[in-house]
């Protein structure tokens, strides 16, 4: 069973809770790994889309966020692209280094990167693809001990 879900979502950080629910409620085969989705994929997909809005689309109400979501048995992927320029991800500080502790940035990448199985940036920079396998068992467990 697959599902695609795809959403134009205003450039709003208010709108991002309802967008996560009403991705989430459509996985409603996925019932056997809710911890996985309400956990992991809800901060992930958080993440992503606020980091569009306020860094991609700079705030802008004018421009939007396209949001792609693959539903399958056994993986969630979802695609986020904003209207801005981009950026290099491997130009971002490890916020986890003693020197970047108190440095704001980056902590949002390094959540998607610990709490998703994938995280990919296409070249421009302007959309970020999460991929949460749900057979495995990444949880905050792992994400703590890294």
């Amino acid at each position: 069973m697959s599902r695609e879900i795809i959403l134009e979502v205003p450039n709003d950080l208010r709108a991002i809770e309802n967008t996560i629910a009403l991705v989430v409620e459509r996985c409603d085969f996925c019932e056997g790994h809710a911890r996985k989705l309400n956990l992991n994929f809800r901060v992930s997909l958080a993440e992503a889309l606020a980091n569009a809005m306020l860094y991609g689309n700079g705030g802008d109400c004018r421009k939007r966020v396209r949001l792609e979501i693959c539903l399958e048995k056994d993986h969630v992927r979802a695609c986020v692209t904003d209207q801005g320029e981009g950026f290099d991800p491997d130009a971002i500080p490890d916020p986890t280094t003693p020197e970047n502790l108190t440095r704001p940035g980056g902590r949002g990448l390094f959540l998607m990167r610990k709490l998703m199985d994938e995280v990919r940036y296409n070249e421009r920079g302007n959309s970020v693809t999460l991929v949460l396998r749900l057979g495995t068992d990444l949880g905050l467990d792992e994400a703590a001990s890294a």
